[in-house]
């Protein structure tokens, strides 16, 4: 069986080469992205079984990339997990992911296997 392939959209470098080689390292298949606005391009191409996305990334915003992949048909049900280290308003998170569809949140400070569980969970 193929390995599930994971698309991640993270500005800080420190944290997205951690993720990826943890993701690697767990079997998965795992593209990069240091820039969100890419995320919508590289998805078509790559065809990715889970997006893990920072929600506040210099370029863009996860949620304004969300969007865009919801009105894809090809993309429209692919799970998001998405990330943030900023203190943000559970109730305005809870309802943004309602609103957008087929999406979770975890903070940047959990452990490895809180984020590995909430994957497993999504993908396998």
């Amino acid at each position: 069986m193929p390995a599930k392939k994971i698309l991640i959209a993270e500005d800080e470098p420190d944290t997205l080469n951690i993720l990826v080689k943890k993701l690697e390292h767990n079997g998965y298949q795992v593209m990069g992205l240091s820039c969100g606005r890419k995320v919508p391009e590289n998805s078509k191409i790559y065809k990715p079984d889970l997006i893990i996305m920072d929600i506040l990334m210099g370029d863009t915003d996860g949620y304004s990339v969300a969007e865009v992949l919801r009105q894809d048909k090809e993309l429209e049900d692919t799970p998001i997990i998405f990330m943030s280290a900023q203190e943000l308003e559970y109730s305005v998170i809870g309802q943004r992911l309602c609103e957008i569809g087929h999406c979770e949140f975890i903070t940047k400070f959990c452990s490895y296997e809180d984020l590995l569980m909430k994957v497993r969970q999504r993908i396998g």
